[in-house]
């Protein structure tokens, strides 16, 4: 069984979930996981998780995202893209100047209303369901952050942007918010995520390409799949430091703050509250995340590997 992340191209038509119904045919094996979602007309990084990297997928759904999007100004839709029903049409009467200021003013806090059309759920039922059901529902503004928003290219009525975002961020929403803002309203009309975490476009596969690796072998599979340990290599790295506290590792017990220290590149890295750490066997065995709580002294398991 392969286990870690491999990098996923999704391509236009591809629902997240037929990626991962595709590859679990490729792979041979059930146990993989997609870290978000992707419109199906939307296009780019999709990291997948393998194996033991499932448990990863919680951890990186929680990733900084890139996108370069093209937004359509002069008309809204129902689903806030080119594919939904068009509720209005407008003259662009806007010049570059006024899309690049009011583009900027959305970098930073943003309170942004999730649209119908998505999977969020309430009372137990997506949110797209009630959309095709003809309902609309209220929905609380949720707190997201856009780090940088790039006006790339501007020829009206379409504008090309390249936005940086914390997740939980619609773009498309993004992009009718800006439209409402120049009064001519907008939707969108490309979506492509160049970048998810430390995952880039650039180094992405499509579903072909891993088909033609799984064909070459398991040894051509795995020399493309990220391992768990890779993935986590922003964090320090602890070990515990004899048999006892082993068994208490390898049982996912409380680990006391003594009985760990920090080892190799962070050495001299010093246990604050919160902080959240690789943590290996005194033998050197990768076995866990854990998270320091200061009030205890000690550290608790927030996922085992093994």
């Amino acid at each position: 069984m392969y286990d870690g992340m491999i990098n996923v191209c999704k391509e236009k038509g591809f629902t997240s979930h037929d990626v991962v119904a595709k590859l679990r045919g490729i792979l041979h094996q059930k146990r993989i996981g997609h870290t978000g979602t992707l419109d199906p007309d939307a296009t780019g990084v999709l990291p997948v998780c393998l194996g033991k990297g499932t448990k990863l997928c919680d951890m990186i759904t929680d990733r900084d995202k890139t996108y370069r999007a093209v937004m359509l100004l002069g008309r809204t839709t129902d689903t806030q893209d080119i594919s939904g029903q068009i509720i209005s049409e407008k003259e662009v009467c806007v010049g570059e100047d006024d899309i690049r200021n009011v583009a900027a003013a959305f970098v930073g806090d943003y309170m942004q209303v999730p649209p119908m059309y998505s999977a969020i759920k309430v009372d137990g039922k997506k949110l797209y369901e009630l959309a095709r059901a003809g309902q609309e529902i209220e929905r609380k503004a949720r707190h997201v952050v856009i780090h940088s928003l790039e006006i790339t290219d501007v020829r009206l009525p379409y504008v090309t942007m390249k936005v940086c975002c914390s997740k939980g961020t619609y773009i498309r929403t993004l992009c009718q918010d800006i439209g409402e803002k120049l009064g001519c309203g907008a939707c969108m009309t490309e979506l492509t995520r160049l970048k998810v975490g430390s995952f880039d476009m650039a180094d992405a596969f499509t579903l072909s390409q891993i088909q033609a690796m799984a064909d070459l072998g398991e040894e051509e599979v795995n020399s493309h799949i990220i391992t768990v340990e890779e993935m986590l290599l922003d964090y320090p790295k602890f070990q515990t430091t004899d048999a006892v506290s082993d068994k208490m590792l390898s049982n996912g017990n409380w680990l006391p703050g003594e009985l760990v220290k920090p080892v190799a590149d962070s050495a001299g890295t010093e246990l604050s509250d919160g902080l959240q750490v690789r943590m290996y066997s005194s033998t050197g065995d990768f076995t866990a995340v854990y998270q320091y709580i200061a009030a205890k002294n000690s550290l608790k398991n927030i996922k085992m590997f093994v």
